[in-house]
């Protein structure tokens, strides 16, 4: 059965596009019943249109505070019959409103988690001269960019590259393993104990890593 998914955006969508991608050529086995955006103008908004997604637009400040937008935000999705939340470029903190109220929310981050929590993970990196950054998707929990790391990819940083230049790259990385992790949530092959993410093999060749990058677990045939 697919995984039902309601996916939240602020921006452009691109990962969100990814995901409508695998999901399309039949590499991930999931539904998209709701593109939700705090932002009335956001391209990922038109991304899903094109697609024939259903979308829903909540202008976030029209609210009186972060839990009634994040109470409208829950009736929204509960209504649409999703069952895994997915942030793809989501830019609000979300409150136990919202938190409490789904069993399963994933979150990617363009960075190496821990390390470089926020907004601005890409800069940050790139700014304190680390040799390694990447990407994260991780499970999300009351603390920012905190929740349990499902998958993540490590992309070298270039001499004297600056956050845009890196972020271009963790991008790639980013529209890879998104789908990839949400691939293992359809399998049921995810496990968690403690904070330790755990991923049952399903005989799936792997596909071959990247000369330019690493990912662990690796990624399978399709991502």
């Amino acid at each position: 059965m697919a995984l039902k998914l309601a996916v939240l955006v602020s921006g452009s969508g691109s990962n969100l596009q990814s995901i409508i991608d695998r999901i399309e050529d039949g590499s991930l086995d999931a539904e998209i019943r709701l593109v939700l955006s705090n932002k009335p103008d956001a391209y990922g908004l038109t991304r899903a249109e094109k697609h024939g997604l259903p979308t829903v637009a909540l202008d976030h400040t029209a609210y009186a505070s972060r839990e009634d937008f994040d109470a409208a935000m829950v009736q929204k999705i509960n209504a649409s019959g999703a069952e895994v939340v997915v942030l793809a470029g989501f830019m609000r903190l979300l409150t136990p409103v919202f938190i409490d109220a789904f069993a399963t929310i994933v979150n990617i981050h363009p960075a190496l988690l821990p390390s470089f929590a926020g907004c601005h993970g890409q800069r940050d990196a790139a700014g304190y001269g680390v040799k390694i950054s990447g990407a994260t998707v991780h499970f999300v929990d009351e603390i920012m960019d905190h929740g349990p790391v499902i998958i993540q990819a490590a992309v070298p940083v270039l001499s004297g590259e600056d956050g845009d230049s890196l972020g271009a790259r963790i991008l790639e990385f980013e529209h890879r393993i998104y789908p990839q992790a949400l691939q293992w949530l359809a399998q049921g092959r995810i496990s968690l104990k403690d904070r330790h993410v755990l991923l049952a093999e399903a005989g799936i060749p792997k596909a071959a890593l990247c000369a330019h990058g690493l990912v662990n677990p690796p990624l399978e045939d399709g991502f």
